[in-house]
């Protein structure tokens, strides 16, 4: 059993991404992590979300998920990203919860935390990848280990092979076109793993 506490931190406007935390979530407590799923926080006008079907019901549907904090980041011996490119880059809302750590950056506190991230765009080649590294740019800067599941298990090919992190395309229905729960429970199994290893 491990003994290692991970934050799955997320931002998701129509669900997708909340859906890929929680599978995150459920493979990390398979390892014996203790998990908390956190939101960052919206930044988009209330006005906006209401009059878009999609992410109001996301929104009242997520209500009860807990706002992701620094305490949550000093918490954590492990940290799994999961966010919607914009552009070829991460969503506005999870760069503005990350560029307000520089408190916790500036006391050594974000060091050594073992990271992983995952991904959703309308397009398996509309920015994913990209997306992901633009997260793990940041994460050099906090001093953090970052985990990616490259290609240790066949199951991620299946889910499309992104070897930087879990990534999915999102049909104009807006279900998710690969099936990748089971890539998604193995990159958080393999982010504890490693996780388990520096905790010690």
């Amino acid at each position: 059993m491990s003994n290692v506490k991970l934050a799955v931190i997320y931002y998701s406007m129509g669900g997708s991404n909340y859906q890929l935390a929680k599978w995150a979530a459920e493979g990390a407590k398979e390892a014996g992590a203790e998990v908390r799923v956190l939101k960052v926080p919206e930044l988009a006008p209330q006005s906006v979300i209401d009059n878009n079907p999609v992410w109001k019901a996301t929104q009242e549907a997520t209500k009860d998920v807990p706002t992701a904090t620094s305490d949550d980041i000093e918490w954590a011996d492990a940290i799994i990203f999961s966010v919607p490119t914009r552009f070829g880059v991460m969503a506005s809302q999870m760069k503005q919860f990350l560029d307000t750590q520089g408190g916790l950056w500036a006391q050594g506190k974000t060091v050594n935390k073992v990271v992983s991230a995952m991904t959703s765009a309308q397009n398996p080649h509309g920015g994913q990848e990209a997306t992901i590294l633009s997260l793990y740019t940041m994460m050099y800067h906090w001093g953090a280990i970052v985990a990616a599941p490259g290609y240790t298990d066949p199951v991620l090919f299946g889910a499309g092979g992104n070897p930087y992190g879990t990534s999915v395309s999102i049909g104009q229905d807006g279900k998710m076109v690969e099936n990748v729960e089971a890539a998604v429970k193995h990159q958080a199994k393999r982010t504890i793993e490693i996780a388990q290893k520096i905790v010690k």
